[in-house]
């Protein structure tokens, strides 16, 4: 099938603004559409396992239709720059990684001085006007550039998850919000939520 794409400027209206991390969602949510060749998840067709929670995803939220709210989208907290998506009616998995040969710092090695300028709150206007420049070219070279020079994509063995299920509220027994049961817990003989939870823990 033919792969379609919401044009660039519309899901940076949907995350707010234009950035290179946004730019690589869009690539990586563009290969997965290609790889298992298919359109967007109206439902839970789909399922996206992002190991970031940075600009990319909003960009394969807006494309893959894998959103929180309906459960096919699950974030690990590993602070990499990979994503598997799953169809779950032909059971076939794709994992889409950044290449480490495709380096923004390597091609673009101005901006590391001026960020530290940035940081350091010694920047110019100068300085900033660059750095509008640099961001802009970067984003240019992700969005041009082959999929296959930016990402591995490489077929992996699907571990379907369970659909998104629908658990009933509880009451907290501390603070009187409601709670989803598979949330809560149990202190003192009370359901509470886990804010007002009192965790104890020996360090293990």
């Amino acid at each position: 099938m033919t792969v379609t794409l919401p044009p660039f400027e519309e899901v940076a209206i949907f995350h707010g603004h234009v950035c290179p991390g946004l730019a690589f969602g869009y690539r990586a949510a563009e290969y997965a559409k290609e790889c298992l060749n298919t359109g967007r998840s109206a439902d839970e067709e789909m399922v996206a396992i992002v190991e970031n929670d940075a600009c990319m995803i909003d960009a394969i939220q807006y494309i893959t239709g894998c959103t929180m709210g309906k459960g096919n989208l699950i974030f690990r907290d590993h602070g990499k720059p990979v994503y598997t998506f799953i169809l779950r009616n032909c059971e076939k998995a794709v994992r889409i990684a950044q290449r480490n040969s495709f380096s923004l710092d390597a091609l673009f090695p101005e901006a590391g001085d001026i960020h530290a300028r940035m940081n350091a709150g010694t920047a110019t206007d100068a300085d900033r006007a660059r750095m509008q420049e640099i961001r802009s070219a970067m984003i240019g070279k992700i969005l041009t550039a082959p999929l296959d020079e930016i990402y591995e994509c490489r077929e992996v063995e699907p571990h379907i998850p369970e659909h998104a299920r629908i658990f009933r509220s509880v009451p907290c027994g501390v603070c009187g919000e409601p709670v989803s049961e598979q949330r809560a817990r149990v202190q003192d003989g009370k359901i509470v939520c886990i804010p007002c939870f009192d965790e104890y823990t020996r360090g293990w």
